[in-house]
């Protein structure tokens, strides 16, 4: 007979780490399977940034959540972590409008938001005060680390294969578990075609860089992010701002671009990014999406950047923000499915691991 788990977690990113994470807190046995034999995806390709401030609704609850733990497990598990905020800059009235609007964090005049960040032509701008950052490339592997040395088994190398109420078969063999938690980003389809379509789900593939550092105290964020974070994006002024990209720089809507930087501990410089979404990702990389990427940061910050690394990001895509199905009893399919998986992955798994195993 198989060993029996509590929890068998398919898939090692932020969100199947959170459920471990959540699981181990209660004193359940946890097995945590990974078809790769490190973290390797979108959990280490990302700004490191938790950004709850930027967030409504469910994302915010969840993202408030994270905070919390990701400030939990950094000393105990020795990784980076800072608490700097975020800079919003306002280049533009109409973004200067989407801010006053939103009313989120501190508004600023030009001449603050100047002061905080080596930034060209602010006229205004917001701080968000609630923000943490981890840095991507160590947060996750750290995670990993401490869980581990507190009992969770991990199975690097192994492939789920299927899955029915307490077995998980894998390509090393069955693992029998109370509950089966599926937390593989964007291949749902791969075992649950028929969830995948359901709810919508794609990839959404993206470019980013690396850069050397500009001695950026805290993330910033730009008048495109307005369009994506739905703090800003809800508001009635967000309407004027993407009418005025649209006229004067399409190419930032046609990419759907989100320009942000953050910067790790070693001073490197995180630049985004753009976005693509379709069923399947094309491996192939446009250098005029980087192109695009480095004219914006020299607008922001009158100086070119020293390109490092660039590489391609691919993560689950769909009109809500998250996914939770149930397709067998015990059985749970999870996802964040908009890019924010760091922000607020942890605060999604913990809910669903308090519905699983909910007393009675």
């Amino acid at each position: 007979m198989p060993e029996r788990y509590d929890l068998a977690v398919v898939g090692a990113g932020v969100v199947g780490l959170g459920h471990a994470a959540a699981a181990m807190q209660r004193g359940l046995k946890v097995v945590v399977i990974d078809r790769a034999t490190a973290i390797v995806g979108s959990t280490v390709r990302n700004f490191g940034h938790i950004g709850t401030s930027a967030h409504v609704g469910e994302a915010r609850e969840y993202a408030e959540r994270a905070r919390e733990l990701w400030k939990r497990y950094a000393p105990r598990a020795g990784f980076w972590l800072r608490e700097p905020g975020t800079l919003v800059v306002a280049r533009n009235e109409d973004e200067r409008a989407v801010l006053a609007e939103a009313g989120e964090g501190t508004l600023l005049s030009g001449e603050d938001v100047m002061h905080r960040s080596p930034v060209r032509g602010a006229v205004g701008g917001a701080f968000l005060a609630g923000d943490v950052q981890v840095d991507p490339r160590e947060a996750a592997p750290a995670l990993a680390g401490y869980l581990a040395r507190r009992g969770v088994e991990f199975r690097w190398r192994t492939t789920a294969l299927g899955v029915e109420p307490g077995a998980l078969h894998t390509s090393r063999g069955e693992i029998a578990a109370d509950a089966i938690v599926f937390a593989v980003n964007f291949d749902v389809d791969h075992l649950f075609p028929e969830i995948a379509e359901e709810h919508g789900i794609v990839r959404c593939g993206l470019d980013m860089m690396l850069a050397d550092g500009l001695g950026l105290g805290t993330p910033v964020l730009t008048g495109s992010s307005m369009l994506r974070y739905s703090t800003f994006a809800g508001t009635d002024a967000a309407a004027a701002l993407r009418a005025r990209f649209a006229a004067e720089d399409p190419e930032v809507l046609a990419r759907d671009v989100n320009q942000m930087y953050t910067e790790r501990p070693d001073g490197t410089l995180l630049v985004g990014d753009t976005h693509h979404r379709d069923v399947t990702v094309a491996p192939f990389q446009d250098e005029a999406a980087f192109d695009l990427l480095g004219r914006l940061a020299r607008e922001l910050f009158g100086r070119g950047l020293r390109i490092r690394q660039r590489w391609q990001g691919v993560y689950a895509s769909a009109p809500q923000d998250f996914l939770r199905a149930a397709p067998l009893d015990g059985v749970r399919v999870v996802s964040v499915t908009t890019g924010i998986g760091m922000t607020t992955g942890l605060g999604l798994a913990e809910s669903v691991v308090t519905e699983l195993f909910a007393p009675g």
